[in-house]
């Protein structure tokens, strides 16, 4: 018989079963999916329909918003299905399996953030090379690698995980996460090092190229005409607010394993609540706000609707 893993949910800092308020949290969780499926979806749809958004850039964010949609997928329909259930327990194979797809579609927001990066770079720094470097196949190439790569890698993790002999089967989190890590026997050497690995490949070394990255853009900005300057902020400053936001999040969830109990329970919930509630929410609407092309097609999106 395949293990099974007890899920104890941290609603309220753990002081309140869930069952006292099943049907409240289950109400919340579900206008916030529909909330997070229909902003995400409602700036892809934009994209696609109108041809002067069909450029990398707006790709790039149509990619990052359908991630989060993914990523949400993963996490929601289970949660809700075990607010309304007597008891939240999962099996072991789909933990990995929820685990997995987390930090795949996680680590690819890093990857999805360079080539936008790389983009805004091409396009400030060398305007008359632009449309022979980001061409079709370009973007089809970043997309790839941006899904892919993650994935390759953490199946090994995924693997090892899968063969680690448990020895606690409650789950102290909403979802699977690197918590699942603390129900092992024996903390595994070689998936320490995997681990390191991985973080390395798909997390550092993308925020260390956009750093790069933004900074040659800062650079040659100070030098050219206040234009320039307008231009770059307007389409550089929601990427890096969307990046710095994410790294603090994702930071917080590889450092709370390493951190046990001594971590207070209330702010490792606010923290999860942030990865799973905040941070699909803010995409859209920081790039349906602040990105001025987008937002035309939204005013006007709307504006047709009223008035009908």
């Amino acid at each position: 018989m395949e293990e099974e893993v007890n899920v104890t949910y941290l609603i309220l800092g753990g002081h309140v079963e869930i069952h006292q308020y099943r049907y409240l949290y289950f109400v919340v969780f579900f206008l916030v999916y529909i909330l997070i499926f229909c902003s995400n979806f409602t700036i892809m749809y934009l994209i696609w329909k109108n041809p002067d958004l069909h450029e990398p850039m707006y790709i790039f964010i149509a990619a990052l918003l359908m991630n989060s949609v993914f990523l949400s997928t993963n996490i929601y329909p289970k949660l809700l299905i075990d607010i309304l259930s007597e008891k939240q327990i999962i099996s072991h194979r789909a933990c990995i399996v929820q685990f997995f797809m987390f930090y795949t579609l996680g680590c690819s927001e890093f990857l999805l953030l360079a080539a936008m990066a790389y983009d805004r770079y091409v396009s400030i720094c060398k305007p008359l090379q632009y449309p022979t470097i980001m061409t079709k196949k370009t973007v089809s190439v970043f997309l790839s690698l941006a899904w892919l790569v993650p994935a390759c890698h953490h199946v090994g993790i995924a693997t090892i995980t899968s063969y680690q002999k448990l020895c606690s089967f409650t789950l102290k989190a909403i979802f699977c996460n690197n918590t699942i890590f603390k129900l092992f026997c024996v903390t595994s050497r070689t998936l320490t090092i995997f681990g390191v690995f991985y973080l390395l490949n798909v997390a550092i070394f993308p925020v260390i190229f956009i750093i790069f990255t933004y900074t040659r853009i800062l650079v040659i900005c100070y030098r050219s005409s206040r234009e320039v300057r307008k231009k770059a902020a307007q389409t550089c400053l929601p990427h890096l607010v969307v990046l710095t936001n994410y790294f603090f999040l994702i930071t917080y969830d590889v450092i709370t394993v390493r951190l046990e109990s001594d971590f207070p329970k209330i702010a490792r919930l606010v923290m999860t609540l942030q990865l799973v509630l905040y941070n699909p929410l803010f995409n859209p609407l920081i790039y349906g706000l602040k990105m001025k092309e987008i937002y035309k097609h939204l005013k006007r999106l709307f504006c047709q609707e009223k008035t009908r």
